[in-house]
């Protein structure tokens, strides 16, 4: 209603742009150049060549150069019927036209910048061994899938990571850079269509508009005592300083299936724990006080962290961070077990754990919500870890957490050679 114009066609323009209000009726558009005339002064060009004043008369009176307003009168001038007429209304519409300077994107001139941000938005998950994994197979059909459908697999760095790295990847080539808008708008704007549009199922959130989304999580646990709480967490864990300390937590799917995610705080480093249902899941009835047939109950998490955290160093296994869920009912054998001391986060808590949170976000690219988890192989999540791992982060100076983690190896083998 503001920009005088009927809802349908507000929607239209509100897609053509991707999600986002058009520049010319953004509130923090910048304002037209003071070198350019305003409608206002062109009503007051009208009004008095509509009184006979003269060119420099009303150059005069506007505080513009003479061949300014001649230049106006003769360019902007109404012509239809023959006659050059000059009215306001008009005179706007063709300064407004003439403005308009078609520029190719960048995405579009540069072949090598294209193939660089195509090949990192869609580049395939490759398994440790180098085989591909393409994970399902999803048609593009033009809009967001559903919640309840598969994505497609991709490394699928996202428009910043790609923007940033290539500083690194290219110090001295001044050609290869472009900014993260200008990838989004290559993807999401109608008419700038450097990018395929189908591209947009690579991106985190998949979706065709920019849209938010909230999440919610949490509640608290009876077995939950205050020495294990957050609170208690030694200072070092805190600040990032020490690595080691990592964040954990399930992600669910359909038919109570679920994936374990591991995340190392100082390096983002990510491990995967599959929980593969157990004999008899959704064939018999679970016993009263039995292990939970779904896979991720409180033995089953407590053993594959086990597995999983003990095939790094001593150095790297300080403490897990965890939310109330009654998967950690067992963390008092899961700490003899594996040398990691556990807390949990306040109930309703979440931020808490926030780097652990921001990766189960990444990770709903590959899994989304709605699908059934337990299809997937340990080959599979091996292959997505690696992608996550190979992601460059902004927190890491665009580095990739396989690279940090790779620094903080080195650097604790450097200093038990100098000690022996």
């Amino acid at each position: 209603m503001e920009a005088g114009v009927s809802q349908p066609v507000g929607t239209r323009w509100f897609r053509e742009a991707g999600g986002m209000a058009p520049s010319h009726l953004s509130r923090s558009s910048k304002p037209l150049s003071g070198r350019y005339l305003t409608f206002a002064e062109r009503e007051e060009i009208a009004l008095w060549r509509a009184q006979g004043l003269g060119v420099r008369e009303v150059a005069r009176r506007l505080g513009r150069a003479p061949s300014t307003i001649s230049r106006e009168l003769r360019r902007n001038a109404a012509t239809r019927g023959g006659d050059l007429d000059y009215r306001a209304t008009t005179a706007q519409w063709h300064a407004e036209r003439a403005g308009r300077r078609p520029k190719l994107a960048k995405l579009a001139t540069s072949p090598a910048l294209r193939t660089y941000v195509q090949d990192r938005l869609a580049g395939a998950v490759v398994a440790p061994g180098g085989t591909a994994v393409p994970g399902p197979a999803v048609p593009w059909k033009g809009r967001r899938h559903g919640r309840r459908q598969n994505r497609r697999w991709a490394t699928a760095w996202s428009p910043q990571q790609i923007a940033e790295r290539l500083r690194l990847d290219f110090p001295g080539d001044k050609t290869m850079r472009i900014s993260h808008e200008a990838i989004y708008q290559a993807l999401y704007v109608q008419g700038r269509g450097a990018l395929r549009r189908e591209l947009t199922q690579c991106l985190r959130t998949g979706r065709a508009l920019r849209v938010p989304r909230p999440r919610s999580r949490g509640r608290g646990k009876s077995f939950v005592t205050p020495e294990v709480l957050i609170s208690e967490r030694p200072a070092e864990a805190e600040d990032r300083a020490v690595p080691g300390h990592w964040e954990g937590d399930l992600i669910l799917g359909l038919h109570r299936s679920a994936i374990g995610t591991l995340v190392e705080r100082m390096t983002r480093f990510t491990m995967l724990l599959r929980l593969p249902p157990m004999e008899g899941h959704g064939t018999r009835t679970r016993e009263k006080n039995g292990p939970a047939l779904a896979g991720h109950g409180a033995e089953a998490v407590r053993d594959a962290i086990v597995r999983t955290i003990t095939t790094l160093p001593e150095e790297l296994r300080r403490s897990l961070t965890w939310d109330q869920g009654a998967e950690m009912a067992q963390h008092t054998r899961l700490r003899i077990d594996a040398g990691l001391q556990v807390y949990f986060c306040d109930p309703h808590s979440p931020w808490q754990r926030g780097t652990n949170e921001n990766t189960n976000g990444l990770l709903r690219q590959y899994f989304p919500k709605g699908t059934d988890l337990s299809a997937h192989g340990a080959g599979d999540l091996a292959a997505v870890a690696a992608a996550l791992n190979a992601r460059p982060r902004k927190t890491l100076g665009w580095r990739t957490p396989a690279e940090a983690l790779d620094a903080v190896l080195r650097s604790a083998q450097t200093r038990v050679a100098t000690a022996t």
